[in-house]
């Protein structure tokens, strides 16, 4: 029997994940081995792991990695005692193939140990760019130590190419977010209210906003330009996602609690929504705001007005729904108030999202995901130098 392990650490990621799980879980001859490490096992982060059980998964393996804090010298520890607490797992329990998802730390980790240690890994969103935040090398490391790739757009896929990826080792499947949106059955207004706990919600503004740890730039500066400006749209009700565990994002989620209870007639925050509620939030939510990725990556199928505040997502294919802004107050204001123009509205409305390749991505990942493990010609990795 092969087996499969699947790593998740944050909300975000498990929320993309979870097609691919439920069809591995199916899957025969393949034992899925779920791995919830990262925010998932924190209090203060909401104990996301629940959503996983939710969903009828049990986690074999729980890591906590999360102790030494989220500043840069925490951020270092934490990836070296995460290089450690996995090599420890797969040299004990060695898996065929590892599947990871995206760009952060402790993903780069989790590669480092399973390429010291001979395991062939498979890595989902590589060839993006964000330039913002420090995930951009941290993902391009990844790619370097994977062995498959399931690049969600083609600018993404060439890159890779250009990476010294070989390009039959490359899958352009498109997006994980755009197949949730297409197949999850969404909640009405009234559902999502009674979800929330808030009554009148429309029209409101859904707001993630996470440290740019590549600028160095002050995320109680950054915050405070963002309630200004959220200040003047007294119209609108606001619902926060908190921040993930970057440098920095703890000083975010104390700012956003504050906030929220000096507002607490119109603001409501959230350490996750969950994938259901989230995107149900986006659908009807009258602009998303911040810098996270579902900003640029997710909303182009909504159609939803976008505010996408400074450089952390610099570098992602913008599509026509979203509005770039700079972290300036003034700047934001404006993004905001133009997002919400019956003008814009109109613009959003001809968006198209770069990541439907017009097939099921989670389908075509497992397919892949088995013919790999199922063969044994498996290859020593050869950069790709170009033709």
């Amino acid at each position: 029997m092969k087996k499969i392990f699947v790593i998740t650490s944050t909300r975000a990621d498990y929320g993309l994940l979870r097609p691919v799980i439920r069809r591995l879980d199916k899957a025969e001859n393949v034992t899925t081995v779920i791995v919830a490490t990262g925010t998932h096992v924190k209090k203060e982060y909401g104990n996301t792991i629940d959503e996983i059980r939710s969903d009828g998964f049990e986690p074999q393996y729980q890591i906590d990695i999360l102790k030494f804090g989220n500043d840069d010298t925490a951020v270092a520890k934490t990836i070296a005692y995460t290089v450690k607490c996995f090599t420890d797992i797969f040299a004990s329990d060695r898996p065929d193939l590892v599947l990871v998802l995206g760009d952060r730390y402790e993903m780069f980790a989790v590669c480092t140990a399973a390429s010291a240690l001979g395991v062939p890994v498979a890595h989902i969103s590589g060839g993006d760019v964000t330039v913002g935040a420090k995930d951009d090398f941290y993902r391009h490391c990844m790619s370097a130590m994977s062995t498959i790739h399931f690049p969600s757009c083609i600018e993404s896929r060439d890159r890779l190419y250009r990476l010294g990826q070989q390009p039959d080792s490359v899958f352009c499947v498109g997006g994980l977010g755009d197949e949730n949106i297409k197949n999850l059955s969404l909640m009405s207004q009234e559902e999502l209210e009674q979800s929330l706990g808030f009554k009148n919600l429309t029209p409101f503004f859904l707001i993630t906003y996470h440290p740019e740890t590549q600028s160095g730039r002050s995320p109680e500066s950054d915050m405070n330009n963002l309630f200004a400006a959220l200040d003047k749209m007294e119209g609108y009700n606001l619902i926060f996602t908190k921040s993930n565990a970057d440098a920095g994002g703890e000083i975010i989620n104390r700012m956003v609690d504050d906030y929220c209870e000096q507002n607490s007639h119109r603001a409501k925050a959230f350490f996750s929504l969950g994938l259901k509620r989230y995107l149900s939030a986006m659908n009807i939510a009258a602009a998303v705001i911040g810098n996270s990725s579902s900003g640029v990556v997710e909303t182009p199928t909504f159609k939803v007005p976008t505010v996408n505040i400074g450089d952390r997502q610099k570098g992602r294919y913008i599509a026509e729904n979203v509005i770039c802004t700079t972290t300036d107050a003034d700047s934001i204001l404006n993004g905001i108030r133009k997002a919400v123009s019956a003008q814009f509205k109109a613009v959003a409305d001809t968006a198209k999202s770069p990541y439907d390749m017009g097939c099921v991505p989670s389908e075509e990942i497992v397919k892949t995901l088995l013919n790999f493990v199922n063969s044994d010609n498996h290859t020593v990795k050869i950069f790709y130098d170009g033709e």
